[in-house]
């Protein structure tokens, strides 16, 4: 069995309530969006414009809100893991998703066969466990209520823990 849920490096609030009931449930995650909306292909960078072709001229305010400032660190970090690995921007991102509990498929928008090879080649290779490490510490955001106890307070930590622990907080 398994659901459809929005998950991406800029978007991971399923790992609140979600991927902790399909852990315990035994569900496959089906992720839509998983390049977060477009925001992921490596076009949108800081202190640039999008290109004139983007959808996301047109679609930006449907789809699930990004604070810039974070969209950018996500990209600056996939670009310094693109360098190291010669693989492009989006492959990093679904590669990340890919490795995640639960994540049994992604769902992938591509606009032509060109996007399609480039989003196919996100398998068949692993990012190392510092390059994982790097994304998420990028990609983690402060807790909302309740869950900020768990990284605040060890006392519920021990109560229930986590499934992901706060870059830079032991297990």
């Amino acid at each position: 069995m398994a659901h459809q849920v929005y998950y991406s490096l800029v978007g991971r609030d399923y790992e609140w309530e979600l991927m902790p009931l399909a852990l315990d449930q035994g569900l496959g995650a089906i992720v839509w969006s998983p390049l977060g909306w477009g925001r992921l292909t490596g076009k949108v960078r800081r202190g640039t414009p999008l290109p004139p072709g983007s959808r996301l001229h047109r679609t930006a305010g449907h789809g699930p809100p990004v604070c810039d400032e974070h969209l950018y660190d996500v990209v600056d970090a996939l670009d310094e893991i693109a360098e190291e690995t010669g693989r492009a921007v989006p492959q990093i991102a679904l590669n990340w998703l890919l490795r995640r509990p639960t994540v049994s498929s992604v769902l992938i928008g591509a606009r032509d066969e060109r996007q399609l090879r480039q989003n196919l080649g996100a398998v068949g290779w692993s990012l190392t466990p510092e390059q994982v490490a790097k994304l998420d510490a990028a990609s983690h955001r402060p807790a909302p209520y309740p869950y900020f106890f768990y990284e605040r307070q060890e006392g519920f930590a021990r109560l229930n823990p986590p499934v992901f622990t706060a870059p830079g907080r032991a297990a």
